[in-house]
């Protein structure tokens, strides 16, 4: 349970910050945390900047080492797979709240490519990362460790969430990251990723997201649907524990 504490008293630092973005006006539907300021970027590079510090022989190595050792004293035979599912929690909610009548600050189809669109960027960074940094498993099951996908995954879903929803209301957002950090602690629980590695995979979720509201508008001006005939249609669907996507290009 402390280590859930610690890992949430670190992500909070990103919830602050995520506040301060949500009490200016924006004149952007697309421009929800100013993405081409800077300084929404400052959180997730302070959380990839630690993991990639961990990569060497000090303290922060010793701090995954030791959570670990203590870890693996305490709970010997943890094993629980809700982190499989819980990655992809805030994602569902966004569709959830939509079926229920609460809208975000896009439509559906919008809302589904900035999602795709975010979940590529995180999907392709982490896995490019995890081959060149080859980070032995806690578990030693694999060189994959660094950065946590799992945890990037639940992240950049949780700031989905939160940027389509914060105007509604903030908690929305914050329940989505209460989910993420409850995903990465379980990677840790289940001795598949050190401490490091799920704060920098939290920063690879985050930033991925904003980079998604960033790039996005460009994707829409290319598939044309500025008020043209849809080319484009998107299906998300849930299969074999993973979130997959249909889309389909009209010529």
């Amino acid at each position: 349970m402390k280590y859930f504490v610690l890992v949430l008293s670190l992500f909070s630092l990103n919830l602050k910050a995520q506040n301060i973005d949500s009490l200016s006006k924006v004149k952007n539907e697309y421009n929800l945390s100013n993405p081409k300021k800077l300084h929404s970027y400052i959180i997730p590079t302070v959380f990839v900047s630690y993991g990639l510090i961990s990569l060497g022989d000090n303290a922060i190595r010793d701090l995954d080492l030791s959570t670990k050792a203590e870890l693996s004293e305490d709970h010997p035979k943890f094993a629980a797979h809700v982190d499989d599912y819980a990655q992809f929690a805030p994602v569902l909610a966004v569709y959830g709240l939509n079926l229920a009548g609460i809208k975000g600050r896009h439509n559906l189809f919008d809302e589904s490519m900035l999602y795709a669109t975010s979940a590529t960027i995180m999907g392709l960074s982490t896995h490019f990362v995890k081959r060149g940094v080859h980070r032995l498993r806690p578990d030693g099951s694999g060189y994959n460790s660094f950065p946590s996908g799992h945890t990037a995954s639940a992240f950049a879903a949780a700031e989905f969430l939160y940027q389509e929803f914060k105007y509604k209301s903030p908690w929305i957002g914050y329940a989505g990251y209460f989910v993420a950090t409850a995903t990465g602690t379980l990677r840790m629980y289940n001795n598949k990723h050190w401490f490091s590695d799920v704060v920098a995979g939290a920063g690879f979720g985050i930033a991925s997201t904003k980079l998604g509201y960033l790039v996005y508008p460009h994707i829409k001006r290319w598939i044309g649907r500025n008020g043209q005939e849809q080319h484009l249609s998107f299906m998300p669907a849930f299969e074999q524990h993973r979130l997959c996507y249909s889309i389909t290009y009209k010529l």
